[in-house]
């Protein structure tokens, strides 16, 4: 069984991080509108607008249990992660667990990370950066984060 990459970890408590946390209920974080148009909670954990108060502690498992489900889905239609750099792999979970596996699995980044045609797959991750149909600040600094770490290795 393949570990989620530290870089992934890193890279989703960096652009998600847990910092919906109001003066009054300090230690918590409550549920939020994220710049895309839905409700989150924690790291970036879609949920219901009523889903109670969470800890920081309680948001780190919602994290673990989340991006071990984007590693999942990223080795099913990238199984050639498994054999490329960490980098590589964690770039590719994140951009998993910020989108969903479904925008993965359609997607032209696909096709290039399965070529191995490491160049075209990070354009390809830079054109997701739409967020309630406009470019998200946070999102154009997540992929080219992304795309650092899916061209480091080469």
């Amino acid at each position: 069984m393949i570990a989620v990459p530290q870089a992934a970890i890193d890279l989703a408590k960096r652009f998600e991080g847990f910092h919906r946390v109001p003066r009054a209920d300090p230690g918590r974080a409550h549920p939020y509108v994220c710049p895309a148009g839905y409700w989150t909670i924690g790291y970036g954990r879609l949920c219901a607008p009523q889903h109670s108060p969470i800890t920081e502690a309680e948001a780190e498992i919602y994290l673990a249990t989340d991006l071990r489900t984007a590693l999942n889905a990223t080795l099913r239609y990238c199984s050639g992660l498994a054999t490329e750099p960490e980098g590589r792999l964690a770039a590719i979970v994140d951009f998993t667990f910020n989108l969903g596996a479904g925008r993965l699995q359609t997607s032209t980044l696909r096709r290039r990370v399965n070529q191995r045609n490491w160049m075209e797959a990070g354009q390809e991750l830079r054109r997701w950066v739409y967020g309630g149909g406009k470019v998200l600040p946070g999102l154009l600094a997540r992929r080219e984060a992304e795309a650092a770490w899916l061209l480091r290795n080469d």
